[in-house]
């Protein structure tokens, strides 16, 4: 029985233990549930690419292939040849297809990549209790793995790094290995040629089409539209976005609408305002009419519940994502209920 610590899995990943046979990877993270999967195989066999040496099995096709599992499990390779299986869950597979997996130690090591896993799935306590499986489980990427991340796929294009460039892409990536990875590549091959990946590239490849998601979302969120608010929540998640990075977005709007509201009262005219502020002449229409339609108590809640949701995401960064939408709905439904 084993199940590896987030802080374990990197030096098991430089050096597997083979005195586990079934390895079941799981999580959120779904980028990152691959990676490691694929980290795990190469280690195990010599050449991944040959397909008598690594066999992948589709979790769905288990069901209608009863004794697949096993016979490969248990098959030795020809002439000495190592062997490993590479099993991707799916949505239909039935638990029940795994039960004899854990009886006996198999001949050939099995991978299993599974999706987010509850404590008490089926699968997860099959393979907790069970002596010669272990289990590595996959979160989103946090602010300290990011960099870890960043700098391996940078010293693969043999780039640096500018301090600044550092801090905005810890901001905007993360919720997705895979994704992160793609999009750190796109940014290397962007930047070919050049000895130093700076902000403005930064900006370039990633801030721009990740900022107008963050300004969508919250100009919907501010103007009352929950449906929109919905779908661009489901769209910044798939694109990778920091939700505690878009917290703070929501955060920093409804601290400009409440301070504009406020130098209005002093006698400053919207236009001054606005230009100060460097409101985006896009999003100028959408932001006047926040300013005259959120009374300063609803703002002033909205700014409490979202400094609360961004203290819950430092405290407990997997549950970062709930929090966003809670906020941004519970504000969405806040400005509609208040006009």
């Amino acid at each position: 029985m084993a199940a590896l610590k987030s802080g374990e899995v990197e030096s098991f990943l430089r050096k597997p233990d083979r005195a586990y046979s079934i390895f079941l990877i799981y999580g959120p993270d779904a980028g990152l549930a691959h990676e490691r999967s694929r980290a795990i195989i190469e280690k195990l066999i010599d050449n991944p690419s040959d397909p008598f040496q690594l066999i992948r099995i589709d979790g769905d096709q288990l069901s209608s292939e009863p004794t697949r599992l096993q016979d490969e499990a248990n098959t030795v390779g020809l002439f000495e040849t190592k062997r490993a299986i590479w099993i991707r869950t799916g949505t239909k597979t039935n638990n029940a297809d795994y039960d004899l997996l854990f009886e006996e130690p198999p001949l050939c090591p099995v991978v299993i990549e599974a999706g987010d896993l509850a404590a008490r799935h089926a699968l997860r306590n099959a393979a907790e209790s069970c002596k010669f499986a272990i289990t590595i489980p996959c979160y989103a990427d946090e602010g300290r793995d990011l960099p870890k991340l960043i700098d391996e796929v940078f010293s693969q294009f043999k780039l640096k790094l500018a301090d600044d460039a550092r801090i905005a892409l810890v901001g905007l990536l993360g919720a997705d290995r895979m994704l992160s990875r793609r999009e750190l590549e796109k940014l290397a091959l962007y930047a070919h040629g050049q000895d130093m990946v700076t902000i403005d590239d930064v900006e370039a490849i990633l801030s721009n089409a990740a900022q107008i998601t963050i300004d969508m979302l919250v100009d919907a969120v501010f103007s009352g539209e929950a449906s929109s608010t919905d779908t661009l929540l489901e769209k910044a998640m798939q694109e990778g976005l920091d939700s505690s990075f878009m917290i703070g977005a929501l955060l920093r709007h409804a601290f400009l609408l409440l301070n504009t509201q406020k130098e209005l009262e002093s006698g400053r005219s919207l236009g001054e305002i606005e230009k100060q502020s460097r409101v985006f002449y896009k999003r100028l229409a959408a932001f006047r009419r926040q300013v005259s339609l959120w009374s300063s108590t609803a703002l002033q809640s909205a700014i409490t519940s979202l400094g609360e949701a961004q203290l819950g995401t430092r405290q407990n960064a997997a549950i970062a994502q709930t929090l966003l939408s809670r906020s941004c709905l519970r504000d969405a439904f806040l400005f509609k209920a208040a006009n």
